[in-house]
């Protein structure tokens, strides 16, 4: 085993020199190994498209070379290599080259091998590392030159971006203007097409021009001819100005001489006037006690038939005739009534004092007659009256008359006046008082002046004082008046361009009806108002006697009714007397004590009115 050959010491040196150079391989590789972080710097000398040729030249000897001692192991040792053999599998293992401890040389040529190794790789590492330095320095410039490039393209860029907003914006300017564009286009082509029509037109207007132009100098001389008329109708209007303004006088002449012989009229028929109507019988029958004239609606004939006091002669019958400035029968209508005083009616607008009043007894028509009902043909003489005046008032108007009208209506009963106008509660009645003032006209202190400007006005404030009137139920009548109701209208006129003014009143009465108490069974309160009643329309028959008689004191204070009436049944006044009666047989005896009463009136004469004037 001890025994080598000759050989096997060059094989082992071989094998050495092989595993030397195997050795150096791997060391090779861990250099390279180190060497790789440097690759960046390569990077960027290969963007720079420009690779060291010193670094290219050298890259060959960093290539691993596999030694021939591989090859020869390989191959496997002969027989009498055996030792070396494994010796060489041994160093494979082990990555290192044993030799003898004895065997200093050969330690110091492998060292030496080594270190010659060693300086070429270092040699060959400092000139690739100068390479790269001057790669890198290369590179930095060109990173340099790249940043300010960079730096370049991002000003470029951002001026690009600028750009480009701009542009953006002028592109929305353009899409803008190209819609404008479009609508200018689409208005250019309907005027177009207007220019057309309007052209048309024109040509049009140019025939219509020299048409009117024709027409037009035939209007001139039109004109011409006109003017020349309308001169002559100018002074013909000026004529015609002072025709009117003569027929504005003589009309104001004829409205004074119609006031005056109205009054004459008037004056001949009485300045009190009496008038008898017949209420008709509930069945629509006729009366036997009571006898008209067909041919005189002046007269009438009461009818009593008497038994004879000795039983030996027949009985009698006796007659008792009265006439009167107008008889009404019981079928005469409203209107028909009305039509005889609508001109002592008209005196009131002229400036007279009218007093009209309905006497009779209880259930004899007094207040249908004065008030009626609220159907037109039924109205009475107050609302009819009131019709007159306004619609006579409103013709006036136009002569240059302006009148102002006031309305009161009070109530007397048991001698106390009660205002019907009055709408406060009951128990804060206030209390009048009969007045005269310094210009002689008699006021009510705390009454109820209303002023009134339509008819409806005066028509509500009937309606109103009829249910506020006092009224009762007697044997004679289920809805007596039980007090004297006087309605009052305050008339003043004013012409201004005649610088003329005139007042009156007028004065519309219902009294209350009088009656017996043995017919009218009054008993406690009913028999107090009968008896104030009574005496009351007998003042007011006293009063009328008085004034007949010329007589130098007339007693107006007697009563409430007489008083507060003074001026109008005074002698610068107009009266016209209503007396109604009853056509039952039972009421004779009243019947005939009215038309006595009546008659009496009727035979008087209180002088001539005036008209209160200023």
């Amino acid at each position: 085993m001890s025994r080598l050959p000759v050989m096997s010491l060059k094989r082992v040196l071989t094998s050495s020199s092989s595993e030397n150079s195997q050795d150096m391989a791997p060391l090779q590789k861990r250099m390279r190994k180190d060497q790789e972080p440097r690759k960046p710097q390569a990077a960027a000398t290969i963007i720079g498209d420009k690779r060291p040729a010193a670094a290219a030249a050298r890259a060959p000897p960093y290539r691993p070379i596999r030694g021939a001692g591989a090859a020869t192991v390989a191959a496997g040792p002969s027989r009498g290599q055996m030792s070396c053999y494994f010796c060489t599998i041994t160093r494979c293992v082990t990555g290192a080259t044993r030799r003898k401890p004895w065997d200093l040389k050969g330690k110091v040529n492998d060292m030496e091998g080594k270190i010659r190794t060693y300086q070429t790789k270092y040699r060959s590492v400092n000139e690739e590392n100068e390479a790269l330095k001057d790669s890198v320095t290369q590179g930095q410039t060109k990173v340099s030159e790249l940043e300010q490039e960079v730096k370049g393209q991002k000003r470029k860029i951002s001026e690009y971006e600028a750009e480009l907003q701009m542009l953006s914006g002028v592109q929305n300017q353009l899409e803008e203007v190209q819609r404008e564009k479009n609508v200018l286009q689409k208005e250019m082509s309907n005027l177009e097409q207007k220019y057309k029509v309007m052209e048309t037109l024109r040509d049009s207007q140019e025939t219509e021009l020299q048409t009117l132009k024709m027409k037009l100098s035939v209007q001139e001389s039109t004109m011409t001819r006109l003017q020349a008329t309308l001169r002559d109708r100018e002074e013909e209007v000026s004529s015609l100005k002072e025709t009117v303004a003569e027929q504005r006088d003589e009309l104001h002449a004829g409205e004074m001489e119609r006031r005056r012989l109205h009054n004459t009229i008037q004056e001949l028929k009485g300045n009190i006037r009496v008038f008898c109507r017949i209420r008709p019988l509930e069945d629509g029958g006729l009366s036997k006690h009571i006898q008209l004239a067909a041919s005189d609606n002046k007269s009438i004939m009461l009818a009593k038939t008497e038994e004879s006091h000795t039983g030996k002669t027949a009985d009698t019958q006796k007659n008792y005739h009265f006439s009167f400035d107008r008889v009404f029968g019981p079928l005469a209508s409203q209107q028909e009534i009305f039509d005889e005083i609508s001109l002592l009616v008209q005196s009131a607008l002229d400036g007279y004092n009218v007093c009209c009043f309905a006497y009779g007894q209880t259930g004899s028509g007094k207040t249908y007659t004065m008030e009626g009902e609220e159907v037109d043909d039924t109205r009475g003489v107050i609302p009819r009256a009131v019709q007159q005046i306004f619609r006579a008032g409103d013709k006036l108007s136009s002569q240059g008359w302006e009148f102002t009208f006031t309305a009161s209506f009070v109530e007397i009963y048991n001698e106390t006046l009660r205002d019907l106008l009055y709408t406060g509660k009951a128990s804060k009645r206030p209390e009048h008082e009969i007045r005269k003032t310094a210009s002689s006209d008699v006021t009510v202190t705390n009454l109820t002046y209303q002023k009134v400007h339509t008819e409806d006005q005066v028509l509500g404030l009937i309606a109103l004082a009829k249910e506020n009137r006092s009224t009762a139920q007697t044997a004679v009548n289920d809805r007596s008046s039980r007090s004297h109701s006087v309605f009052q209208l305050q008339i003043e006129g004013a012409n201004a361009g005649r610088d003329i003014k005139c007042k009156s009143t007028l004065c519309l009465v219902d009294l209350a009806g009088s009656e017996r108490m043995m017919k009218s069974q009054s008993q406690g309160e009913r028999f107090k108002e009968m008896t104030s009643i009574n005496s009351s329309l007998s003042n007011l028959g006293i009063v009328i006697m008085s004034l007949a008689n010329k007589e130098s004191h007339i007693p107006y204070r007697n009563s409430k009714l007489t008083y507060l009436l003074q001026n109008c049944l005074g002698g610068n006044s107009k009266t016209l007397m209503f007396v109604n009666i009853s056509p039952e047989s039972d009421s004779f005896g009243e019947t005939l004590n009215s038309l006595r009463f009546a008659s009496k009136v009727n035979d008087c004469v209180i002088g001539t009115a005036s008209s209160n004037k200023k």
